[in-house]
Order: structure tokens, then C-alpha cells, then sequence
């Protein structure tokens, strides 16, 4: 069993994390943007941004079992990309706004900043875990050094 594979698991975990904590704020600081792009001459508001995280390996479940069972630890996560959500922009109507279309509507982002904020909260929670984790891991081999004294 190798003796960091917690700190390996837990520190890929933080990175992950962080880069969703990372696009989850730009989503929330460009919620208001009408202008994120310029497409064939036309201003396209900024798409909400969605990052999709599966673990290092893609064995199956049984591999991890076997694995387990002789001692060995996981392998962590790693973030595979970072897509745009589907979600058309928001109509919202304001025929005073210099980019509003002929009915009066300007097309803003897709950030819901309600999703946004529970998907903070659900990143802002998973990194603790894994520093609480990680603090465990270190905590226990600090220990096991201080049995020899």
C-alpha cells in the first residue's frame, strides 16, 4: 500500500474543486454580460459554463473492490472539461436597452445565480471534506512516526 495515496486522492479531489469553485464564479460575475462573444458580427451573451469531473480510472467497480481488499487506495478524480450548458439565453424585455431586438427583448446570460450559489456551496463543502481528509491522513501518519519514540 503506498503511504501518500490518501494525499494523492484527496489533493486531486481539492484541484477539481477548485477549478469548479473557479468557473462557478465566473458564471456568477458574468450573469449580466448580454455581450460575452462575438458571432458573425453579433453579440452573443456569455453561456453558463458546467465542469464535468469522473474518477482517474475507468475500471469498473469490482477492480476497485479487488483493489481495496489487497490494500491499495484509489486513484482520485480529474476534471474531463469544461462544457457550455444547452440552456437558450433569457429573454428579458427592455426596448430602452441599446442591444434589444425589434420586440424589445435583450437575450441575457443562462446563469440562474440561485443554481449557481447551491452549486458553490456543494464545491465550497466537497474541498472541505477533502481537507478534513487530507488533515485525517495527516494525522494518522504523524502518529504512526510517534509510535517508535
Amino acid at each position: 500500500m503506498k503511504l501518500t495515496g490518501a494525499f494523492d486522492i484527496s489533493s486531486s479531489a481539492l484541484t477539481a474543486q477548485r477549478l469548479r469553485m473557479d468557473v462557478i464564479s465566473s458564471n456568477i460575475a458574468n450573469a449580466g454580460t448580454n455581450r460575452g462573444r462575438l458571432v458573425d458580427g453579433q453579440w452573443v451573451p456569455y453561456t453558463r459554463k458546467i465542469v464535468t469531473m469522473e474518477p482517474r480510472s475507468q475500471q469498473p467497480f469490482a477492480h476497485f473492490l479487488d483493489s481495496a481488499m489487497q490494500g491499495s487506495t484509489g486513484e482520485g478524480v480529474k476534471v474531463t472539461r469544461i462544457s457550455e450548458d444547452p440552456t437558450p439565453p433569457k429573454p428579458v424585455y427592455n426596448p430602452t436597452h441599446p442591444d434589444a431586438d425589434e420586440n424589445g427583448y435583450v437575450h441575457m446570460p443562462n446563469v440562474d445565480l440561485a443554481k449557481e450559489f447551491i452549486d458553490m456551496i456543494s464545491a465550497t463543502r466537497s474541498y472541505e471534506a477533502n481537507v478534513t481528509a487530507l488533515n485525517a491522513s495527516k494525522s494518522m501518519i504523524t502518529k504512526a512516526l510517534e509510535i517508535g519514540r
